[in-house]
């Protein structure tokens, strides 16, 4: 029997590389870092402590309340508004990221919240960048290695998407892989922001869109159907259109057309579970999905609200689901294959790191 055909530990789990295609930003900031910009800016924080800090913002994203949960962001923001605070910011995500077996990341942010405080886009763009740049260095240092690359968001409620999507297409070559729109998903479907996905496909660049999460069905169909998306940021919701009543399950046509395209669903159980798309991980559409090869990628979407990390999505997996490191190698194969870089560099990333990585850590 294959190595790879094993339970995994956890600690296993901790030194397996790993590809993430949607983590944010502005919800990964080490609470310590906060607490320091903080300071200097003099904006109040509930508390200074680290530790307590860092259980405020679970609890509050736990908490069920939208102000509490959009009150932490406000937080994070508010740190994020001078270039070196960026910098630093990017640069430390980076170097986590590293710390947790991450050899591949597409790290999210929409640059228009870092505009408050006189910024232009494309300065808080290049500190971003900037900061990857320098948490790839400090990590070649120590002889790790990872490749960090930028996502735009445009804010689906506000009126800039048009904007940040032309900054995408400028900066392609210098770090920016692609193009996203976050924000609420109810009452702003992805169809308004349809000129501007027009235009990016006229441009040849890569866009994925938040959808399927907040919303269900019609939220997804459009990102498709009308959109053109190439992956679906959550999509959870596909499970709608699953009835899994039956053997073999029945897919509807919505779910069908993913799974035969091969449309990627950005999953992020954790926080799924916080925003009530799934009551616990062992009722987490993601264990079905992957059993009907849809092609789930696992994320972590914001670290620092979700308490969480690549290597506690993967060992909560793990014990839901009994997987084996063929299923975490399955997953991470599917990320690379849907990354924003080049057919080359995602490759070289799957033979020369990936499966030799999992082949090496299954067999010890």
């Amino acid at each position: 029997m294959s190595t790879l055909n094993l339970i995994p530990t956890p600690e296993q789990v901790k030194r397996l590389p790993k590809a993430l295609l949607h983590d944010h930003l502005d919800g990964g900031l080490r609470p310590q870092t906060i607490i320091d910009i903080a300071k200097e800016i003099g904006h109040e924080l509930p508390t200074y402590d680290a530790t307590e800090l860092a259980e405020w913002f679970r609890a509050s994203c736990d908490s069920g309340s939208l102000v509490r949960y959009l009150e932490t962001f406000a937080h994070t923001v508010a740190v994020m508004q001078r270039p070196a605070d960026i910098v630093r910011v990017a640069r430390e995500c980076v170097i986590d990221l590293a710390e947790d077996g991450v050899v591949y990341a597409e790290i999210r942010m929409a640059p228009e919240l870092l505009t408050e405080k006189g910024l232009t886009l494309s300065q808080a763009i290049e500190a971003i960048l900037q900061g990857f740049q320098e948490g790839e260095k400090e990590v070649a240092k120590t002889g790790g290695k990872v490749r960090a690359v930028l996502l735009l968001c445009g804010m689906r409620q506000n009126k800039l998407s048009q904007e940040v999507a032309e900054l995408a297409v400028k900066y392609r070559d210098r770090g920016v892989v692609g193009f996203d729109i976050a924000g609420p998903e109810d009452g702003f479907p992805p169809s308004d922001q349809l000129d501007t996905f027009e235009f990016l496909r006229r441009e040849n660049a890569h866009f994925t869109i938040h959808a399927g999460e907040a919303y269900g069905l019609p939220s997804i169909w459009e990102a498709i159907q009308l959109c053109g998306a190439e992956r679906l940021g959550h999509g959870v919701r596909i499970i709608d259109d699953i009835d899994l009543n039956h053997t073999p399950a029945r897919l509807g046509k919505l779910a069908a057309y993913v799974r035969d395209r091969r449309i990627p669903l950005e999953m992020c159980p954790s926080s799924n579970i916080q925003t009530g798309a799934a009551a616990n991980f062992a009722d987490h559409p993601i264990g079905d999905l992957a059993k009907l090869r849809f092609r789930v990628t696992v994320n972590t979407d914001n670290r620092l609200m979700s308490a969480t990390s690549m290597t506690r999505e993967m060992n909560e997996l793990v014990k839901a689901f009994n997987w084996s490191f063929l299923d975490l190698q399955r997953v991470t194969i599917n990320a690379l294959k849907s990354a924003f870089i080049p057919f080359e560099e995602r490759l070289a990333i799957i033979d020369e790191i990936v499966k030799p990585g999992f082949a090496k850590i299954s067999a010890e």
